[in-house]
């Protein structure tokens, strides 16, 4: 039943029994047949003819709903009984700056998801100091971290990209006018980190010796949240890139940000031991840098 449920899914997906037969390289003949054995067996139909066309009957409208989450966990019931039973148990672990404002990492995580449907996926979301102990103490395959400290050689040290710093802050504040802002600009500015309370004086005094910063400090658990506190005027957000900020309708502007007269930049890495170089951790590392350079090869 389970394959011609799958069949039945093609067809609501394309429209078309002889798409659908394309799409499942069978004939248009035999997807017919399939799914009026599928019919025979439930009792009711699933498809009316409606010109050239077909629509869901009703009753297939709610087969086609509720069969969605059943493929779904049957799926996975299959993934992990062939688990167990070829004892096949990989997992990718991976630390993520919880800071990061733009998508690759997620798109990264998607493909990945997608071609290697047995391997586990478990991320963990941390400050750059958080995640770099993970890696160290080998509690994460790969690290997807901004860089702050001298690369080792006992690591691969993967530069994704490196893009310019800038501020976040409210559209409405009068500092939004400016095209760049020297971070002398922001002193009486409080400026919001993404930060677990373990690390805000780690973070805080980073953001002081290395960007300049010289105000006061507030802190948010995570980036959807530090922003919320931008728009309500409590202060500014240090960020990379300069283009527009999703899912906020422009009441956000990114400022370039200039410290002792030239613009501040920042590298953005995969890192992963070279004792822990395998097949996985490096496949990963190439997904992720493709969403960062996606004309190369």
């Amino acid at each position: 039943m389970f394959r011609s449920i799958r069949y039945f899914h093609e067809i609501v997906r394309t429209g078309s029994f002889s798409e659908a037969a394309a799409a499942c390289h069978i004939s248009q003949s035999a997807i017919s047949q399939q799914i009026q054995s599928l019919e025979r067996e439930l009792g009711f139909t699933l498809f009316e003819r409606k010109g050239r066309g077909i629509q869901l009957t009703p009753a297939g409208e709610y087969f086609c709903r509720k069969t969605l989450v059943l493929l779904s966990d049957y799926d996975r019931i299959c993934r992990e009984a062939e688990k167990i039973a070829s004892g096949d148990g990989a997992t990718l672990r991976l630390g993520y700056l919880r800071s990061y404002g733009s998508v690759e990492f997620q798109l990264a995580v998607e493909e990945f998801a997608a071609r290697f449907p047995k391997v586990d996926i478990d991320i963990f979301r941390g400050t750059h100091e958080e995640t770099y102990r993970m890696l160290v103490s080998g509690q994460i395959d790969l690290n997807f971290n901004d860089q702050r400290l001298r690369f080792s050689d006992r690591y691969n040290n993967l530069i994704l990209t490196t893009v310019p710093c800038c501020i976040e802050i409210s559209s409405r504040h009068p500092l939004a006018q400016l095209d760049r802002i020297n971070t002398e600009e922001l002193k009486n500015l409080p400026g919001i980190l993404v930060s677990s309370p373990a690390e805000q004086e780690v973070e805080s005094e980073y953001y002081r010796n290395i960007f300049g910063f010289s105000g006061d400090f507030l802190f948010a658990e995570n980036l959807e949240d530090a922003r919320l506190m931008v728009v309500s005027g409590k202060g500014f957000i240090p960020a990379d890139g300069s283009g527009k900020v999703e899912n906020f309708a422009g009441t956000i502007t990114r400022i370039p940000l200039i410290h002792k007269g030239e613009p501040l930049t920042r590298n953005y890495c995969a890192f992963w031991s070279r004792e822990n170089s395998g097949y996985y951790v490096e496949t990963f590392a190439d997904i992720l840098k493709k969403q960062f350079h996606p004309d190369e090869e």
